[in-house]
């Protein structure tokens, strides 16, 4: 049998946008001669909608759209594809199946995941009754998402906590015993990793069902979640029979009794490049931007982000500032000034001495205890770095462009960042990126030349905000930070524990603390394009008030 897979791109709210791109699927796949067409979840809506769910006039477009594209359907095609549905119960996440230019049946998903950034609980009610589709002769199991990763080790593998309750579930695979092909349809937000994780769930889904199974994954970018397509379909044997790009829109034909094919193997940097330079265009595009700015400090954090923003959309729609301050190293703006010209993008020097001059001055008489103080305190660094994030605010403001943030994880977990200078911006274009990937990225984004200039990569790290300053002044070195980070932000391992793995106690402490403390911050971050199991954003919900970890007890107990 011949299907088209259909790793589509929708908008989301751009319900006749999304309408016109599954037309053209349909359309592609009477073309390639295909008997059947899978689309995504929600593509008629776009993923995830959020509260749009909950005005009736979006639902009903979706409705209507879903109905305009069932009549593409015919007595030779069949069509299937996700939308919001609703029902005498209540609203759905539904995949229509579409055959002879109606809608032959509805199926609605299953299991509702509320964990990370998943909280369909609050929109949909759940299906009860899954159970293979009988139409124009085929016998179709259709799930969505979330209805083939009930398997406890595979959510433990892809860094999700696994739902109390689950296993008093429903398990939709099993119900789909003796179908002719097992369908999911899926919305699967991105991590590293995720594609090797979804390509063995599939396999394993398809053994037991004993027939071949297809996967239709978003691809694009909506607000931090980046989505990575990666469509794919397996034989009966769970063996790999096609694979879609990762990062761009395309219409997968799968023959379901073709040989296996070799799966291709994405390392790390370079699904975290794309994923992050799809994540840029698609945020800049779908909220109107045309154009890209950015802060280039000659440090490694804002050189990455540089060539990020020059693949995402192009080198001319890019304008990189540089700030020198009272502290700033020549070299910073040298290196600055060769990687803008390595990647062609425009480079504009807007030096802050005079500003940060200003602000001590008006300063001064509140604060006359710091007259004829040397070396600037806390409030004197961050005076620079809002100096500099109200010149980068004034230039989006007058010219229309995104501006783009350029801290890491690493800083932004403890607080190293400040509100109202270097965190202003619209995107955080690494802020799910440990300051030790960054390097690793960087030393990948050279590994046929030099793009970015050796000395910005050879340069201890620095904000340079006051006389030789460096991170590791105030922070423990990245290395050993992130790994507490890892476990810790990541992991949710308890302070003790990590301890035990051979921590120092006293940095530990430190770093819990810092992480706590800093949450206030992450509070009015920009939305941080998302690439781990855990990110900072709507997967990760703390109190701001709160005590827990704040003085954290280390020591396990005595025996």
């Amino acid at each position: 049998m011949r299907v088209l897979v259909g790793q589509l791109s929708p908008v989301v709210g751009d319900v006749e946008g999304n309408l016109a791109r599954c037309v053209d699927a349909a359309r592609a796949a009477r073309a390639a001669g295909c008997r059947l067409v899978v689309l995504p979840e929600l593509v008629l809506s776009g993923y995830p909608p959020r509260d749009l769910l909950e005005r009736r006039d979006f639902v009903d477009a979706c409705r209507r759209a879903a109905e305009a594209l069932a009549r593409h359907s015919d007595a030779e095609l069949t069509l299937v594809f996700g939308t919001p549905w609703r029902d005498a119960l209540g609203l759905r996440n539904a995949a229509v199946v579409a055959h002879g230019g109606r809608v032959e049946r509805v199926v609605f998903k299953t299991l509702l995941p509320t964990y990370d950034v998943f909280d369909e609980h609050r929109y949909f009610v759940a299906g009860r009754d899954p159970r293979p589709v009988e139409v124009g002769g085929l016998r179709l199991g259709v799930t969505i998402c979330e209805d083939i990763w009930n398997l406890p080790d595979v959510l433990d593998a892809a860094g999700a906590s696994r739902p109390a309750g689950r296993a008093a579930e429903p398990d939709p695979v099993a119900a789909m015993a003796g179908c002719d092909l097992l369908i999911n349809l899926s919305a699967s937000p991105f991590h590293a990793g995720k594609a090797a994780i979804r390509r063995d769930l599939l396999a394993r889904q398809a053994r037991r069902v004993g027939a071949p199974a297809v996967l239709a994954n978003l691809v694009g970018g909506n607000d931090e979640l980046l989505f990575d397509g990666n469509a794919m379909a397996v034989d009966a044997g769970g063996a790999l029979l096609a694979r879609g790009p990762a990062f761009e829109a395309a219409h997968l034909v799968v023959d379901t009794e073709a040989a296996p094919v070799a799966d291709r193997e994405d390392s790390f940097e370079a699904e975290v490049v794309g994923a992050l330079a799809m994540g840029i265009r698609d945020y800049a595009e779908r909220c109107g931007f045309s154009r890209l700015l950015l802060g280039l400090s000659g440090g490694i954090d804002s050189a990455v982000v540089a060539v990020l923003a020059a693949r995402a959309l192009s080198p001319d729609r890019v304008l990189a500032v540089g700030m020198p301050g009272p502290w700033s190293s020549e070299g910073s703006v040298a290196d600055s000034r060769a990687l803008a010209a390595n990647l062609g993008i425009e480079f504009r020097v807007v030096p802050i001495v005079g500003i940060f001059e200003a602000y001590l001055e008006a300063l001064a008489p509140l604060s006359p205890e710091r007259a004829g103080a040397g070396r600037p305190d806390l409030a004197e660094e961050n005076l620079q770095a809002r100096a500099r994030g109200n010149l980068l605010m004034a230039l989006s403001n007058r010219y229309g462009h995104l501006l783009l943030t350029t801290g890491n994880k690493s800083e932004l977990a403890v607080g190293y960042a400040t509100l109202y200078g270097d965190m202003s911006g619209g995107l955080a274009v690494i802020g799910d990126v440990f300051k030790t990937d960054v390097y690793r990225i960087a030393r990948w984004l050279n590994r046929d030349g030099e793009v970015i200039p050796r000395a910005i990569l050879d340069k201890p790290p620095s904000a340079e905000l006051a006389p030789d300053q460096r991170d590791q002044d105030s922070l423990p070195p990245y290395e050993e930070l992130d790994a507490i980070l890892r476990l810790y932000v990541e992991g949710l391992v308890d302070p003790a524990d990590i301890v035990a793995r051979g921590h120092d106690p006293a940095t530990v402490a430190r770093v819990v603390r810092m992480v706590v403390r800093a949450e206030y911050k992450r509070w009015q971050a920009p939305p941080a394009l998302r690439v781990s199991p855990k990110a900072f954003g709507t997967g990760r919900r703390l109190p701001l008030a709160q005590r827990w970890h704040v003085q954290p007890p280390l020591a396990p107990p005595a025996g």
